[in-house]
């Protein structure tokens, strides 16, 4: 999918203007602010204590060592120690100032990550699935590593140029105003310069965060899919395709430095020339008697000190909107609606026990899409097992998602013991309601670790309980390392069946009320599926189960069946009654039989 179509929903939100997008940024990370006002002073005094050389210097060549009736030693000790305490000081001010705003930053970010990891897990799957993952993982990690690397240097340092530009103004004008005059009058061109500069800059680094994503989801599909990439043997197009997504983000990048170092170019040509016109002009003044030896050469350490910050300043500007960029993105995450909601602490609960399901007139369709399921009428009685069938594209799978609240339906309503389920809290939801998807999701764990998803406090003898009734014991302990057996990522060091097999053995130890299995065993082998079969038949006793396959072995141990046609649930009722009425479920039984010989 083109990630262009997908930019207006989840990323390119255009904040009016820096400002309000760093405004809004920090409103979401309080714990930046929290004891600002404390480090900014410590900012003034490791900024003011910056001045303390110059002025040591004019003091010890105009007063110790051009002092009336020759060199005042004494002074000049006095000077220099003076001068060497202020250099302590300043140190320890501007480590303390670090400490501080890298702590606060650091909280601040990870509250931050948080609040986008949280959204994106809010999303729907379908709003998920509208961008690509390693695209959407990267908002909430590079792209606030971005905004890290602003705030806790960029950011530093503005906090401290602009107290050092006020003070090196200040001290400067006292020594003399003409020259500081002529400083700023050389400064003012590229000052308004800068905000040339700082719209160019804002654009192009909004690419190179685009790009940085798109090149990330590239680069995760095919790791994701090596397997498929060697089954198929396109190694040479997947790596052209990863080419060219690393090619986009280096012109990308290569743009936006260019600009940021013409930015830094022209502040070193500005700072040269007001070096220059300083000593000329300084040295006319001084032959004029309007400054002293000792007031020049502190007056061109504080013009280093003026200078300093603006070099510094074109870098901070290139750091600055890369940050804004990161932060317009996670922005964007955040304000993508989450359109499946958790109603929270306002929402009901549920209580344990058998449950019902009814679906009331519901209907849905995808986003510019045609109606996938509709008009659907039904009703499931506690501790019923249901077996739903149909043809691929039917709209069995989107009744499951429905059923589960992965989707809302775009009319009607889903029901479960008499409440509909955009009311329940998602706790008490998921508690109660687990689905094991097509494709039973491992992690990178031991098995026992895959098992405990769900119920984190079931202990080995449960774990082994569990796997007994389901009969797979056997094949656990068969294991290298029983339950501690690592299970790789995604479950790869497993079967496809065997994966499967551990995600209904995890649905089954989380003891749900209602177990929707959406083609579970569907990639078991003929005598796993034996077994297993035995197993979900004690699975199901006692809770409602809602089954989704194309293995009709399951409809015929079914209480009631339920057929899928085209979006329409066309036929229901127990096998032997749909097998002798003649109808789409017949028709389906009878050619799964002819497949099966």
């Amino acid at each position: 999918m083109s990630t262009t179509g997908t930019s207006s929903r989840l990323g390119d939100t255009r904040l009016d203007g820096a400002m309000r997008t760093i405004r809004r940024g920090l409103s979401l990370s309080p714990e930046m602010r929290q004891g600002l006002p404390l480090t900014l002073g410590i900012a003034v005094i490791a900024t003011a204590g910056r001045v303390i050389v110059p002025v040591a210097v004019q003091q010890t060549i105009d007063r110790g060592l051009n002092a009336p009736g020759g060199p005042d030693l004494a002074y000049v000790r006095w000077m220099c120690l003076l001068a060497a305490v202020g250099i302590m000081v300043t140190i320890g001010a501007a480590y303390l100032m670090n400490l501080r705003i890298f702590r606060a930053s650091e909280s601040g970010l990870a509250t931050l990550r948080t609040k986008g990891f949280r959204h994106v897990h809010d999303l729907s799957v379908l709003t998920q699935n509208t961008e690509r993952r390693g695209a959407l993982v990267a908002r909430v990690t590079t792209d606030v590593d971005t905004i890290s690397q602003f705030v806790q240097w960029g950011g530093l340092f503005l906090l401290v140029s602009m107290g050092q530009l006020v003070i090196a103004t200040v001290i400067m004008a006292i020594y003399s105003w003409q020259l500081t005059l002529l400083v700023w009058i050389t400064f003012l061109p590229f000052f308004v310069a800068l905000r040339w500069f700082q719209r160019r800059l804002s654009a192009a680094f909004m690419v190179v965060r685009e790009r940085v994503g798109v090149m990330l989801g590239a680069i995760s599909e095919s790791v994701v899919g090596a397997q498929a990439v060697r089954a198929y043997a396109v190694e040479t197009r997947t790596q052209e395709r990863i080419d060219h997504a690393v090619e986009q983000h280096r012109v990308a990048a290569t743009k936006a430095q260019r600009l940021a170092a013409m930015t830094f170019s022209t502040g070193e040509v500005v700072a040269g020339l007001a070096n220059a016109a300083v000593i000329v002009v300084g040295v006319y003044l001084g032959i004029a008697g309007d400054i002293t030896l000792g007031g020049l050469l502190a007056f061109i350490f504080l013009v280093t000190l003026f200078v300093a910050p603006v070099q510094v300043g074109t870098e901070v500007l290139s750091e600055a909107q890369n940050a804004i960029a990161g932060w317009r993105r996670v922005l964007g995450v955040l304000d993508t609606p989450a359109d499946i909601a958790d109603p929270g602490p306002g929402g009901q609960e549920l209580a344990r026990g058998p449950i019902d399901v009814r679906f009331e007139s519901v209907a849905y369709a995808y986003p510019d899409g045609p109606v996938v399921l509709d008009d659907v009428n039904v009703d499931i009685s506690p501790g019923t097992r249901v077996a739903v069938v149909g043809e691929t594209g039917s709209g069995k799978t989107t009744f499951a998602k429905l059923l589960t609240r992965l989707m809302d339906p775009i009319s009607g309503r889903v029901l479960i013991d008499d409440v509909d389920l955009r009311e329940i809290q998602f706790d008490s939801l998921r508690r109660r309601v687990i689905m094991v998807p097509q494709e039973g999701f491992l992690f990178d764990d031991t098995l026992a670790a895959n098992l405990r998803f769900g119920r984190p406090e079931a202990t080995d003898d449960d774990l082994w309980l569990a796997l007994t009734e389901l009969g797979l014991a056997d094949w656990a302990e068969a294991l290298p390392l029983g339950l501690d057996s690592p299970v790789g990522q995604r479950g790869e060091s497993l079967s496809a069946g065997e994966r499967q097999l551990v995600a209904l053995a995890r649905a089954y130890l989380t003891d749900p009320d209602l177990l929707v299995l959406d083609e579970a065993t569907s990639a078991v082998d003929p005598a796993t599926e034996v077994r297993l079969a035995r197993a979900l038949e004690g699975i199901s006793r006692g809770r409602t189960s809602v089954t989704i396959a194309h293995r009709l072995s399951t409809a015929e141990a079914a209480d009631e069946v339920f057929v899928f046609d085209a979006g329409r649930l066309v036929e229901r009722g127990p096998h032997a009654k749909l097998v002798d009425g003649g109808g789409v479920y017949a028709t389906l039984h009878a050619a799964w039989i002819t497949q099966s010989r």
